[in-house]
């Protein structure tokens, strides 16, 4: 950019007026120092800068007419080059003539129509879908790319400033809020009758094909800028806004009131492919009155995959994948019963079904599958070490080694989610290659962030024949994985490194045998629990595995079978997470420590439980034993009585107890009279069993005469019961 001549009044520098040239070096390079604001609020993170960085450093149009149109030239890393015209399209043409304030492109002429460039022909291929701020923010692929010449260099023709429209706050480049370039700056085009015809003016003008709606932006959608233009009444036919009828007077406008325009065109229309592994690869949607929809899958076959591969740059169609191959998408289904008969040049110039009528759901969302997709892996039964192979055209095949160099070898181990290369391993045998070898001469370099980007010799199934001609790699820090969120290494949610980004593991399916694996490969001790549910929070980033089933042998959560996590099905809130006995320290974690707390609390009141259970239970038992006994003697002592009670002592005794009291000499009577009945008893007993089997009365002499009786009565039960009693009576 140079001689720029500003005003002071403009929103940003590419509005000012200038001149894009290629005379202007580094060496005068133009700087500014800005003063602060007092009135500035304070700074916070909701205030962070970003950058995003890239290799494209510079943006020319070279040998047209005006600034605003010629051959395309970009700067990489400080050179100057050309770009070839095989892959350049309108898309990529609208970016940069917006990004060089040239209005929109006219036309892209091929075969080096503003004649041949000088330098190297970058084999980059940009694929912009129109709303990118520059080029530098598009997919970009080189990898099998052909040697281009300078016969066919890139151009464009834009439309130039003056009198410039643009469509903004929409999906497309073809819908939003008009706005018009003029006296250096964009302002806003106020109107009260708009209507169709002013909007197919603007569609055509855009190159959007016709109208499809003309309204007034709803008002958080209006302008807040100055006006460019209110007012205009259109037939229909004009090629350009500022050729329709500007200068109405004011008694028109005053009829009613002027709002902000807004057009939707039949251009505004985009397909992509989404949730897949790669750019060609994916759940077709489609951009439709200001919303992204999906496709439904009835009648979805290969000549529509191939409509959908050809219309977004990705060659031909392998596969027509249905039943939500891709995931299930949200929002409105645009299309249903789809019948491409395969040469059509978008997918809503096929026959198909009423828009946004289709009687299917989500789960029968539509997918592709096409040749020009790539991916990259590593053959073998170690996932970070083996055969470097590509898929490319349905089918895997060898990557040779010719050429091949270290920042290559480590590109390929980082988009594999393997760390950085270890070593580029010879194959000593000596054969013929039993299946494809797509790729020869990649050539990976500092500027290079994707494996695609690598330039290379041209798709060729025998690149090369010989077994010891294959790239045969070994990676380092395979299978990362990290506990995020908790006070330790050893518990947090649960990420992997997979193609050179972390990412989360799902919760469905998740429990204990997995968390054994996670926590091994943690280098910590054994798992305490699977937690669920973010139990340490969300996470950010793409979610790598889905429903994880391991048997907790495993070396690592990478060896477990598990789905892909991009099925659209998980969300982060559903983030799995682990609780692991610190190892290092020999004790567990503070989190175990109070889930131990916990659990020894529950068992010793388990224990304290049973012991009063078993200590009731005893207590019980001994009462019923007891009162089974006294069951059991009642009879006994009655019919005793009844015997006794016929004995002359014991009349003796009952008529002395009805006095109230027992005389020393009663007593004494009494203890002969059981003497004799002892005596009669021994003389037929073993020696020395009296003392034992009869009854002792002499501690009846100091008892009175209730308590003797209840005291007598208790001996010869006891006698009863050893069998004394039973022989004397």
């Amino acid at each position: 950019m140079a001689d720029v001549e500003c005003r002071g009044t403009e929103s940003a520098l590419s509005d000012c007026k200038k001149r894009v040239s290629g005379k202007c070096n580094h060496s005068r390079g133009a700087g500014v120092t800005c003063s602060g604001s007092p009135r500035d609020p304070p700074c916070t993170h909701a205030n962070d800068a970003s950058v995003t960085c890239t290799k494209y450093t510079g943006f020319r149009l070279v040998n047209g007419s005006t600034a605003c149109d010629g051959r395309v030239e970009v700067q990489v890393l400080g050179t100057w080059g050309t770009l070839c015209d095989s892959h350049w399209d309108l898309l990529d043409a609208h970016v940069l003539c917006r990004h060089l304030g040239c209005g929109f492109a006219e036309a892209v002429p091929g075969g080096g129509h503003f004649g041949r460039g000088t330098g190297p022909t970058w084999r980059e291929s940009f694929h912009c879908d129109g709303t990118e701020a520059q080029l530098g923010q598009c997919p970009v692929t080189a990898l099998g790319a052909s040697p281009c010449s300078h016969d066919r260099d890139a151009a464009v023709i834009c439309s130039g400033d003056s009198g410039a429209l643009r469509l903004v706050g929409g999906g497309s480049r073809c819908d939003g809020r008009v706005e018009i370039f003029q006296r250096g700056t964009w302002g806003r085009v106020l109107d009260d009758q708009w209507d169709v015809q002013e909007a197919s003016v603007v569609c055509r003008q855009l190159r959007c094909r016709e109208a499809e709606t003309a309204y007034n932006p709803p008002k958080p959608e209006r302008g807040t800028g100055p006006v460019g233009l209110r007012g205009v009444r259109c037939a229909g036919h004009e090629p350009k806004l500022t050729l329709c009828n500007t200068s109405l007077p004011e008694s028109a406008l005053a009829a009613g009131i002027a709002k902000d325009v807004g057009v939707v065109c039949w251009g505004s229309r985009q397909a992509r492919l989404v949730n897949g592994p790669g750019r060609c690869a994916g759940r077709v949607e489609i951009y439709y009155r200001g919303s992204w929809g999906t496709v439904c899958d009835e009648g979805w076959d290969l000549p529509d995959a191939a409509v959908v591969c050809q219309q977004l740059g990705c060659g031909g169609a392998l596969e027509a994948v249905g039943s939500a191959g891709f995931g299930s998408g949200s929002g409105q289904i645009w299309l249903g019963s789809v019948s491409c008969s395969g040469a059509e040049a978008a997918l809503w110039d096929c026959p198909a079904g009423s828009w946004g009528e289709p009687d299917c759901g989500h789960k029968e969302d539509a997918g592709v599958v096409c040749s020009e997709f790539v991916a990259l892996r590593l053959e073998n039964n170690d996932s970070c070490s083996g055969r470097l192979q590509v898929f490319y055209n349905g089918t895997w095949g060898s990557v040779c080694s010719n050429s091949m160099t270290p920042q290559t070898v480590s590109l390929a181990c980082k988009e594999l989610g393997c760390g950085d290369a270890i070593s580029l391993d010879p194959f000593p045998t000596y054969g013929t290659l039993p299946g494809p070898a797509w790729l020869d001469r990649v050539e990976c370099g500092e500027r290079h962030s994707s494996f695609c980007q690598c330039p290379s010799a041209p798709w060729h199934p025998q690149s090369c024949t010989d077994l010891r001609d294959e790239t045969h790699i070994t990676c380092q820090d395979r299978e990362k994985i990290r506990a995020v969120g908790g006070e330790s290494g050893c518990w947090g949610r649960v990420e992997v490194w997979h193609r050179g980004s972390w990412g989360t593991v799902c919760d469905d399916s998740w429990d204990m045998l997995d968390a054994a694996v996670a926590c091994r490969q943690l280098g910590c001790g054994p798992a305490v629990s699977a937690l669920g549910g973010a139990a340490f929070g969300k996470g950010t980033g793409p979610i790598w595995l889905e429903q994880v089933e391991c048997r907790g042998t495993e070396p690592s959560l990478q060896h477990c079978w598990a789905r892909p996590g991009d099925s659209g099905s998980c969300r982060h809130k559903e983030d799995a997470a682990v609780n692991c006995s610190d190892a290092t320290r020999g004790r567990p974690t503070s989190s175990r420590r109070e889930s131990l707390l916990v659990i020894i609390c529950i068992i010793l009141g388990a224990l304290l439980c049973l012991l009063l259970a078993l200590l009731a239970g005893q207590a019980w038992s001994a009462r019923a034993g007891r009162r089974a006994s006294e069951r059991a003697w009642e009879p006994f002592p009655e019919a005793l009585y009844e015997e006794i009670r016929y004995s002359p002592a014991l009349e003796k005794q009952g008529r002395f107890s009805i006095s109230g009291s027992y005389s020393e000499g009663s007593l004494t009577k009494t203890q002969a009279h059981y003497e004799d009945i002892e005596e009669e008893d021994g003389a037929g007993s073993a020696p020395g069993t009296g003392e034992q089997e009869g009854v002792d009365l002499s501690s009846l002499q100091t008892c009175d005469g209730h308590q003797c009786h209840h005291e007598l009565q208790g001996r010869i039960w006891a006698m009863i019961s050893s069998g004394a009693a039973k022989s004397t009576v």
